[in-house]
């Protein structure tokens, strides 16, 4: 039987006049992202809505809801003036910071399309979602962890982009047939727009009209870019922020990163919603989080389970997270003593797990406020309201609670489309508007999925998901590697790691493993790269000559093969 999430306001926890794309008072403010900057600026005002650059108090920012609603309209001006107009693609490669916010929010306030680059991409990675996405102006940064983002695309295919937008620094290198300018001379340029023709661009914004492509690997080893609108992100993030308890003048830290729906969604757009001030962190470090929990009494942390495992072998985890009243958490297995830890020992008021992927604008079960720790742990939760799950065979069959099947969801959360990609959507998204999700789960009684397996090989490292069909598409570029398979194995600090199995050209030696490894750095997102490499004769086939990935599991656990180490 599938479940359909109970109705906020019928059980009487709706807080965010967020609620549905067809709002009933006609009123735009509710269900677009240029509404909801006004929204926050009106309820919140003169409260505290973003603390930038506390690694540097010289140069530490702290904006009112007023100023940063200020600073998101001289954007927007800044981007009219660039030419961006409703529909344009905008890419930001940057870390999280106060650019970032104000450059997203401007971007959207005039209909522009966000599309959102992973700051540990290499240049190629980047081009081609830039291409994709066919997006014609990209914002970055100089130098964040020593990269130069502009320089990596040179001799790159970046299809239509004609102009980079330097947040922070200057770019000296750039590819051919791209100029750059700096965020002081966007901002100056839009000083010559006028009000009527900012506020038209404003109120042109539609509830129905993308708000952003966020960009996910799929079995192909392609990316695919996500479509999703604004009255969809609104309404998910408004149930995302009422399930959680999100309060009024919470200082939420936000760790996860912004590329990714949990950073940019839940933190950056959730937090606007309920008038929670935000601390973007560009880098996790331990030594740094510890300090900012304590000196700015923070009291919302989300983040992956590894992250509050770094801060508990850290030094008086006790004082250092005695601020923290809700930690949400999950994108791997979660030790049920992590929550008992959280919750018992350390008086954390609320933790919850929950599940999602991109093509669900970010969720789509949750577990509530109440649940036991074994069933925050062990569950990924039930469906949020309003969307319907099912457990689901390979023949589409609804199987019984208990059993094994593929988690498939219908509702307001489920992606428009894969831009420019049709065939990939109606792959996905069946004909009854059933997202096919790839995660093999089992539900209980009371509704809460477990998720057993991955359809698809998803591996999670460290919060950021790997997808094994993209990593060997590019290791099969080497010429010292002949077939490979990548497989997600067990890490004690990472949760999970990439491991490759190799068949070599030629004769396999430590030394070819090494180069394969530096190889892949070269190429590859750092959490792409993988940790093991393992020559193998062969790889274990089915009769359709497809690789059993699961005998390779099988076969790393044992630790019979002689393996290369990242």
């Amino acid at each position: 039987m599938s479940i359909v999430g109970q109705d906020l306001d019928a059980a009487g926890g709706a807080r965010f006049p967020f609620g549905s794309d067809e709002d009933p008072r006609g009123d735009l403010r509710f269900v677009t992202l240029p509404g909801l900057v006004d929204y926050a600026v009106r309820e919140y005002g003169n409260d505290i809505a973003v603390v930038d650059g506390l690694d540097d108090p010289d140069h530490t920012a702290r904006l009112t809801f007023a100023e940063l609603g200020e600073a998101v309209a001289e954007a927007a001006r800044g981007f009219l003036a660039l030419g961006v107009a409703r529909g344009d693609r905008v890419a930001l490669w940057a870390p999280n910071c106060l650019e970032w916010i104000v450059a997203a929010l401007g971007v959207t306030s005039v209909g522009g399309v966000v599309v959102t680059l992973n700051t540990r991409f290499k240049g190629a990675e980047a081009a081609y979602i830039i291409s994709n996405a066919q997006a014609k102006v990209l914002c970055t940064v100089e130098g964040f962890l020593g990269a130069d983002y502009p320089a990596q695309l040179i001799g790159e295919d970046v299809g239509p982009l004609s102009t980079i937008v330097m947040l922070k620094g200057s770019a000296s290198t750039l590819p051919h047939g791209v100029a750059a300018i700096t965020w002081h001379d966007v901002l100056a340029g839009g000083a010559r727009v006028l009000d009527e023709d900012l506020a038209a661009a404003r109120a042109a914004v539609a509830p129905t009209d993308m708000a952003d492509i966020i960009f996910t690997s799929g079995t192909t080893g392609k990316p695919k870019g996500v479509v999703t609108s604004h009255a969809q992100t609104l309404r998910t993030f408004a149930t995302w922020a009422n399930l959680v308890g999100l309060r009024h003048g919470d200082r939420y830290l936000i760790v996860n990163p912004f590329f990714h729906t949990f950073g940019y969604k839940s933190g950056l757009l959730a937090s606007l919603m309920a008038g929670a001030t935000m601390y973007p962190v560009a880098v996790f470090d331990v030594g740094l989080v510890s300090r900012y929990l304590v000196d700015e009494q923070i009291s919302v942390l989300p983040g992956p389970p590894t992250l509050f495992q770094s801060l508990l072998t850290g030094e008086d985890p006790a004082t250092t997270m005695a601020s923290l009243r809700l930690v949400v958490t999950g994108a791997a297995l979660v030790p049920v003593e992590l929550v008992k830890t959280l919750q018992d020992d350390l008086g954390v008021e609320t933790v919850l797990t929950a599940y999602g992927l991109t093509e669900s604008t970010g969720v789509v079960t949750m577990c509530r406020q109440g649940d036991a720790p074994e069933v925050i742990a062990k569950t990924s939760g039930r469906a949020i309201p309003n969307v319907e799950v099912r457990i689901v065979d390979k023949d589409n069959i609804e199987v019984p609670r208990g059993e094994a099947g593929e988690v498939v969801l219908r509702g307001y959360n489920v992606l428009l489309e894969y831009f420019a990609n049709e065939a990939a959507t109606k792959e996905t998204i069946d004909d009854q508007g059933f997202l096919h999700t790839g995660d093999i789960a089992v539900m209980d009684d009371a509704g809460n999925i477990i998720i057993t397996d991955r359809l698809k090989d998803m591996y999670v490292v460290g919060g950021f998901n790997a997808y094994p069909a993209e990593i060997e598409a590019q290791l099969r570029q080497h010429a010292g590697i002949a077939q490979v398979a990548v497989i997600g194995v067990p890490d004690e600090r990472m949760g999970e790691v990439g491991c490759a199995y190799v068949v070599a050209a030629s004769a396999p030696c430590d030394e070819l493993g090494k180069e394969l490894l530096a190889y892949a750095a070269t190429n590859l997102a750092n959490y792409k790269v993988p940790r093991y490499l393992v020559f193998i004769d062969a790889l274990p086939l089915n009769a359709s000559g497809k690789v059993l990935k699961r005998e390779l599991r099988v076969q790393f656990a044992a630790g019979t093969d002689p393996v290369v180490t990242k």
